[in-house]
């Protein structure tokens, strides 16, 4: 289990909003569930790695539907030779149909999902109903082998069993539950089962963002996911409000520095080694979004090559102090950037004083990286992207970098400036009263330059 998903966010490309009743132009938000999908092996735990999951989401709406529910009925010349019929590849199913029902439950509608009988191996009444949910799980052998349905996915997962332990659980499973015999299981499971395992579904394997070892046995793998879903669940609704929000790909690499840095018994040395590690990350995914041209080049071996070049009009503006941590980092992506750096001052917990800034003479012909690490109320980085614009600077061509970031942050630079793009790693929980991120990494310029109390 050493990758996550991605952010699940990336796939904010969406249309995460639907028309006013009346049919103007006015748009209201459409709550777009967050969508889970768990393949593996037959008789991996998939299902019992579902449940684990549900039963922990307890406070979120959440329904499972499962891939076996949309085989394709067998007919009357199938029927006599069912032993022929290999229900694990992919045409066993039937796909449009499971892309038209997620569809309907994405758009916020009921749908009618098919009652699929193993012992006749047909669709029979009644349908099962299904009601839009928060969270959707779609679980199955093959839910990663179609490009169209992984593209639902906000998570993929795989369960990775042993096959020995599979195939016991599958002789269980079918002689119990589905009245067949045993030397037709493993009949079925030589001529079909595992070829098809090999060659459909262990290569999707490659699509998972969190690979869970020994299934439903690995409660430690299963209570992060079930933490990394809890956080996405807030992120995912605000990169719907928001969609010039950009939270980076979380792996448990960097949810692994996250636990590091926000560790208050972390040392300073290892602070700003993990720290800086994470600023690296922010910095290049925010060099992403900068425009860029098509180019050719010819590669050592005389081949051409078709890249791109980036925006080379290009300077960072820190926010003294904390915002300087980030400026290392920016110069070892772009070498010979101008740096500016902006000084501002609270007043009671909104009023913000501009008190210092030096900023390159011609800011307003450049795309601004904008660093703070730590966007908490929002009211500095208002006051900030206020001089930015009174300097000419557009206000599309400025990308405010962050380690952390407050719903409440987002609410208010949002809000009140929606061309700009903000980049953060995460997004945290709230704001206390003090106006401090939570759960937060408590003082950030304290802790990395080393001024705060011991």
């Amino acid at each position: 289990m050493d990758s996550e998903m991605v952010a699940a966010l990336k796939h904010s490309h969406e249309n995460h909003f639907s028309p006013g009743s009346d049919g103007s132009s006015e748009r209201n938000p459409l709550k777009v569930p967050f969508i889970i999908g768990v393949a593996g092996g037959t008789a991996s735990g998939k299902t019992t790695v579902c449940n684990m999951i549900i039963a922990q989401l307890h406070d979120q709406r959440v329904v499972l539907v499962n891939q076996d529910a949309f085989y394709r009925s067998l007919n009357d010349e199938q029927l006599p030779k069912v032993s022929e019929y290999n229900f694990d590849h992919p045409e066993a199913f039937d796909t449009e149909l499971l892309l038209s029902c997620m569809a309907t439950l994405r758009n916020g509608r009921a749908v009618s999902i098919p009652n699929y009988d193993f012992k006749t191996h047909k669709s029979i009444e009644p349908a099962r109903m299904v009601n839009p949910s928060d969270v959707i799980i779609l679980e199955g052998i093959l839910v990663l082998h179609d490009s169209r349905v992984r593209d639902l996915m906000n998570m993929k997962i795989f369960v990775d069993t042993d096959s020995d332990v599979r195939l016991a659980r599958r002789i269980q499973r079918d002689t119990v539950e589905r009245g067949r015999n045993v030397e037709n299981v493993l009949d079925q499971y030589a001529k079909f089962v595992k070829p098809s395992f090999e060659e459909f579904i262990l290569p999707s394997k490659k699509h998972a963002d969190v690979i869970i070892p020994r299934g439903a046995d690995n409660d430690v793998a299963i209570d992060l996911i079930v933490q990394h879903i809890r956080t996405k669940l807030g992120q995912h609704d605000l990169c719907k409000i928001y969609p010039n929000i950009f939270v980076i790909q979380s792996t448990f690499q960097i949810r692994g520095m996250h636990t590091l840095v926000r560790d208050t018994k972390t040392t300073k040395h290892d602070f700003v080694f993990y720290a800086d590690r994470l600023i690296r990350l922010v910095v290049e995914h925010g060099l992403g979004h900068l425009p860029f041209t098509e180019k050719q080049i010819t590669t050592p071996t005389g081949s051409i090559y078709t890249g791109v070049v980036f925006c080379k009009r290009l300077c960072g503006v820190s926010v003294i102090r904390s915002g300087e941590s980030m400026e290392n980092a920016l110069r070892a992506c772009c070498k010979g950037i101008k740096i500016g750096k902006i000084l501002i001052h609270g007043e009671g917990k909104c009023g913000r004083q501009l008190i210092y800034e030096k900023l390159p003479s011609d800011i307003a012909s450049r795309h601004v990286l904008l660093l703070d690490p730590v966007l908490a109320s929002g009211n500095s980085a208002v006051k900030a992207i206020s001089v930015l614009l009174s300097k000419g600077v557009p206000e599309s061509n400025i990308i405010f970098l962050n380690l952390i970031a407050s719903p409440q942050g987002i609410h208010t630079v949002c809000k009140k400036f929606p061309r700009l793009k903000i980049v953060t790693s995460e997004i945290d929980t709230t704001l206390n009263k003090e106006m401090q991120v939570l759960p937060g990494m408590g003082e950030f310029g304290d802790r990395y330059f080393g001024t705060g109390d011991d």
